[in-house]
C-alpha cells in the first residue's frame, strides 16, 4: 500500500472536545499546583526529601498546563510546524516527561524509606532530592533538545500531529525510556512498599490506622499513574507497530484518534497529582495545627476506649 496517500489527522471533534476538557482542567490545575506550592514554600519550616520533589512536581505540571491553550489553539487552526511550535512542543513533553520522571522518584524515595529506613538514611537527604531533580532536569530537556533536532518532520506536518506514517526509532526510544521503564520501578517499588506495610503488625490502633492510610495512598498512586498515562503510551507503541507493518491508513487513522483523545486523559494527571501527592500527604496535616489536632482526636475516638496512644508524629512516612 502507498503510505503516501494516508492523510493521517485528528478529527475536527476532538479540538472542540479538549477545549471542553482542557479549560476546567487548566483552572482547577492552576489553583491545586499554586496553592500547593504556596503550602510547601510559605507554610512549612522544614523541607524534607518529599517536599523538594512535590515542589517539582508542581512546577512541571504547572508549566505543562501553561502550554495546553497554545496546544488546543495550534490544533483548532492547525497551525504548521515552525519554530514557535517546535518550542511549544518541547515545554510540552518535557513537562509531561518530567512528571513521570518526579513520581517515580517519589516511588523510589518511599520505596527506600520504608524498606531500608536505616541503610537509606546515607541516600536520602533534601540537598540530594534537589540534585537528582535538578540532574533530572537537564538531562530531559536535553533529550528533549536532541529529539525535537533529529525528527524528520515534513512541510505538510501539523503542531503537536504526527501526520507522516514513516516508523519513528526516536519514538519507540522515548515511549520506552520515558515511561515504559518508570513504570516498571515505580510498579515494583509500590507493590513492596504495600507488602512491607502490610507486613508490620502493631497492637497500637492509631498506628495501625496510619500504616492503612499509607497503604491506600500508595496504591491510588499507582492507580492514577496508570490510569492516566498507560492507554497514551500504549497507543505511541501501537502506532509505531502500525506504521512498521504497513497497515492501510483507516486503522493508522484508528490509532492516531486513540492516542490524541487519551492525551487528554493524560493531561487531566495534573489536577491529580494535586490531589494524590499534596492534600492527603503528611506535609499538609502538619501546615495546619488545627488540622493535626483534629487528627489526633480522630484517631484517638477510633481506638477502644480512647487508651491508645495518638502519635501521628510516628505513623509511617508516605
Amino acid at each position: 500500500m502507498n503510505h503516501s496517500s494516508c492523510n493521517i489527522t485528528a478529527y475536527e471533534i476532538f479540538s472542540v472536545f479538549q477545549l471542553c476538557v482542557y479549560i476546567p482542567v487548566l483552572v482547577l490545575g492552576i489553583v491545586l499546583n499554586v496553592l500547593a506550592l504556596w503550602v510547601f514554600c510559605c507554610k512549612l519550616g522544614k523541607w524534607i526529601e518529599t517536599t523538594v520533589y512535590m515542589v517539582n512536581l508542581a512546577v512541571a505540571d504547572c508549566l505543562l498546563l501553561f502550554t495546553l491553550p497554545f496546544k488546543t489553539l495550534s490544533q483548532f487552526q492547525h497551525l504548521k510546524v515552525d519554530g514557535w511550535c517546535l518550542v511549544l512542543e518541547g515545554g510540552y513533553f518535557t513537562n509531561r516527561f518530567m512528571s513521570i520522571g518526579i513520581i517515580t522518584l517519589i516511588a523510589a524515595d518511599r520505596y527506600l524509606a520504608i524498606k531500608y529506613p536505616l541503610r537509606s538514611k546515607a541516600l536520602r537527604s533534601p540537598l540530594k532530592a534537589a540534585f537528582a531533580s535538578g540532574v533530572l532536569w537537564i538531562v530531559i530537556i536535553c533529550a528533549t533538545c536532541l529529539i525535537k533536532s533529529f525528527e524528520d518532520r515534513r512541510e505538510n506536518d501539523f503542531c503537536f500531529e504526527k501526520s507522516s506514517v514513516t516508523p519513528s526509532v526516536i519514538t519507540l526510544c522515548t515511549i520506552i525510556v520515558g515511561f515504559f521503564i518508570p513504570l516498571l520501578i515505580l510498579s515494583y517499588c509500590s507493590i513492596q512498599i504495600i507488602a512491607e506495610l502490610r507486613r508490620k503488625k502493631t497492637d497500637n490502633c492509631c498506628n495501625e490506622m496510619l500504616t492503612r492510610k499509607a497503604v491506600y495512598i500508595v496504591s491510588a498512586n499507582m492507580a492514577v499513574f496508570i490510569i492516566c498515562f498507560f492507554p497514551l503510551y500504549v497507543g505511541h507503541l501501537l502506532r509505531f507497530i502500525l506504521d512498521s507493518v504497513s497497515s492501510d491508513c483507516s486503522a493508522i487513522q484508528s490509532i492516531n484518534n486513540f492516542v490524541h483523545f487519551s492525551s487528554i486523559l493524560a493531561n487531566t494527571n495534573c489536577c491529580l497529582d494535586a490531589i494524590c501527592y499534596y492534600f492527603v500527604n503528611k506535609e499538609f496535616k502538619e501546615a495546619s495545627p488545627k488540622e493535626e489536632m483534629g487528627w489526633s482526636r480522630t484517631c484517638c475516638a477510633a481506638c477502644p476506649g480512647g487508651t491508645a496512644p495518638c502519635c501521628p508524629s510516628q505513623g509511617q512516612w508516605v
